[in-house]
């Protein structure tokens, strides 16, 4: 009979947790059919997708809360878990495994300890994660006690309420998601022609995932952006996106850059920056010229992404070392790159590299950061076909 459910899909294990900023729907991979055609299907009417209010399954009708973590124990001898990432779309019937999610990375390490992947040593653990989207591997530490994950703490982070123990997140050598390098193009800049607008130089860099960025006056906005203006204004939605389309094609991901909402929406994954500068958060704070290295903003499946994606902090970090880059351009000439300061919609998020410089481009040895995680339900999903 437990057979019979695990197959028909109607009734699976799942765990909700809150990941940095994202929240996804935690399983096991042996609790989703062995044939991996059948997951979207299955995952798509658990979130409730197709929908704009998900109004019928577990996702939260944004992007950041349409994420599903799936992860089972792994056979390789450098990781403890393989991890595999899937993107739902709120309103179109796509699940994307193309790229991964740092946020959602975050609460990989405590579902592996719940449910008793990992042994959990006395005051932390350290979990290898093999994140099968990117073929990377990322060291998590999560705080332990009493055999049991600890998510209490005072550790905060920004577009997150209240405070949390900090999990250490350690993407080493994430360059080259693509298997293209650091630099897929081969280039620090590159100018992409856009209809019906002009050129536009970019810099594609390929860290934890691939990211292509703009500078922000380049396309007539600041960097200060708030995500529920930038949302509401079509005309610069649609920009970004022929922007992040051209990139995907240049990267050899799609063939028509009109196709990339359907055929690759979540890499390259479209972030614009500029020089640090005064500016509010979306909940009205104010972070000082002085508090930060540089302004940036990502979007996320078409819409601006409400804080920072920590792939995404991962790749700027990487993208900074890269002379004549356009991060670097902009970047606080007095960074220090263990500790990049980058503002964000909900605040500041702090990240670091650790690289070797190198006459073409940086080798890239590893970049990390801190997030926080919480479970917040476990139970069985029930999936009606």
């Amino acid at each position: 009979m437990a057979q019979e459910k695990k197959n028909n899909g109607k009734n699976i294990p799942a765990m909700i947790i809150r990941g940095g900023t994202s929240k996804g729907v935690y399983l096991l991979k042996s609790d989703l059919p062995e044939e991996c055609e059948k997951w979207d299907a299955i995952l798509l009417k658990m979130m409730g997708s197709p929908d704009k209010k998900q109004i019928d399954g577990l996702g939260g009708s944004q992007s950041v809360t349409s994420k599903v973590a799936i992860v089972g124990k792994s056979q390789r001898v450098d990781a403890d878990v393989d991890y595999t990432f899937a993107q739902v779309s709120v309103d179109k019937p796509i699940v994307s495994y193309k790229g991964n999610c740092g946020n959602i990375s975050s609460g990989v390490g405590p579902f592996a300890l719940e449910k008793g992947l990992v042994t959990p040593n006395e005051n932390e653990t350290t979990v290898r994660i093999y994140n099968t989207n990117t073929g990377k591997i990322i060291a998590a530490d999560v705080k332990t006690s009493g055999n049991h994950v600890n998510y209490t703490g005072d550790f905060q982070i920004a577009g997150v309420p209240g405070t949390a123990s900090p999990i250490r997140l350690k993407f080493l050598n994430p360059a080259g998601t693509l298997g293209k390098g650091l630099l897929p193009t081969g280039n620090a800049v590159d100018v992409l022609m856009v209809p019906d607008f002009g050129e536009v130089k970019v810099s594609i860099v390929d860290a934890a995932n691939p990211l292509v960025f703009v500078n922000a006056k380049d396309l007539g906005l600041t960097g200060k952006e708030n995500p529920n203006g930038l949302n509401a204004d079509a005309a610069k939605l649609e920009l970004l996106e022929t922007v992040r389309g051209l990139a995907a094609v240049k990267l050899g991901l799609i063939d028509d850059y009109k196709k990339s909402a359907w055929e690759t929406p979540g890499i390259p994954k479209m972030t614009f920056v500029a020089e640090p500068d005064a500016y509010e958060t979306a909940d009205g704070t104010t972070i000082r010229k002085e508090e930060i290295d540089l302004l940036s903003r990502m979007m996320s499946m078409q819409k601006s992404h409400p804080s920072y994606a920590m792939t995404g902090a991962m790749c700027t970090a990487a993208a900074a070392v890269v002379p004549g880059s356009v991060v670097a351009q902009v970047l606080n000439p007095d960074t220090d790159t263990q500790f990049i300061r980058i503002g964000h919609p909900g605040g500041v998020l702090e990240c670091g590299v650790d690289y070797r410089p190198e006459e073409k481009e940086p080798v890239i040895e590893d970049t990390f950061g801190f997030r926080t995680a919480n479970l917040l339900m476990e139970g069985v999903a029930s999936v009606r076909r």
